[in-house]
């Protein structure tokens, strides 16, 4: 299994309204491909800024592309995030996840 993480940061003010984002659109979209194996949004709150992983859970590389692209570096983003985000982060990292 392969375990890939999104950092992302918005305005503190502006966290709520991209949190109900990534709850109505992101994760319905990462967890409707085939292969992913869940999808989780994480909020920290510092001082004015909101800090955002993605981390979600994928059954191959192969199912990575199918969502993000021949790439799987590559971040993928929606329409909604330039209107929130600081910064436009270039890539996801990705870990090889075991559990024995």
């Amino acid at each position: 299994m392969v375990t890939r993480i999104w950092h992302g940061a918005t305005p503190a003010a502006k966290s709520d309204e991209y949190l109900n984002l990534m709850r109505t659109i992101a994760i319905p979209d990462y967890r409707s491909t085939p292969g992913n194996k869940g999808a989780y949004a994480l909020r920290r709150v510092e001082g004015d800024t909101a800090h955002f992983l993605m981390v979600t859970f994928w059954e191959s590389d192969e199912a990575i592309r199918a969502f993000a692209g021949d790439d799987i570096s590559v971040a993928k983003y929606y329409d909604f995030d330039k209107d929130f985000l600081l910064e436009l982060e270039p890539c996801s990292i990705h870990y090889e996840m075991y559990d024995k």
